[in-house]
């Protein structure tokens, strides 16, 4: 089956599936993060959309324990950074549709969460298809912890990769960490 048609039947799953009772509980994050002895960091976080796992009352909860939060911004070229956020500050509409923090602060996450739309248990993702976070991870691999989020029901058997996909060093779901 082609990403594109992967992404058509999960993204229909996903949305048919959804519920904003379904979440990945704090307690996994932290003890993921204790366990690697990740402390007091500065987190790359997203903003949902499309009925992606909702991490904001998580980003809220990190925070509020002493992690700085970012949110990614997308740049030209197809490229994405990261800039400084508090669940304080207000975000603005890019022209996607996604929010995103007007901050002049660009940072390096050390931990970076990433949205997708179908993982496999090799802790390969299928995005949407613009190979923001793939760039991204390419680029600064070695700096950082990447964690996808993802609802149990987006898992596929294998996903398809090429040169450019990227593997994960974690996926969380409300069920498992992978």
């Amino acid at each position: 089956m082609s990403k594109q048609s992967i992404r058509k039947k999960i993204l229909l799953k996903r949305k048919k599936n959804y519920s904003h009772h379904l979440k990945i509980n704090l307690s996994t994050i932290i003890n993921l993060l204790n366990k690697k002895k990740l402390y007091k960091l500065t987190i790359g976080g997203y903003y949902p959309i499309n009925y992606e796992i909702n991490t904001i009352e998580i980003l809220k909860s990190l925070e509020k324990k002493g992690h700085k939060i970012s949110l990614p911004v997308i740049k030209k070229n197809n490229q994405i950074k990261f800039f400084r956020w508090s669940y304080t500050q207000p975000l603005f509409i890019n022209k996607y549709g996604i929010p995103e923090p007007k901050n002049d602060a660009e940072v390096l996450p050390n931990v970076l969460f990433i949205p997708m739309v179908a993982f496999d248990r090799n802790k390969f993702r299928l995005g949407y298809g613009g190979g923001y976070y793939d760039r991204y991870l390419q680029k600064n691999k070695k700096k950082f912890i990447s964690i996808g989020f993802a609802f149990s029901s987006q898992e596929i058997k294998k996903v398809p990769i090429n040169k450019y996909d990227e593997k994960l060093d974690f996926i969380l779901t409300e069920k498992e960490v992978f």
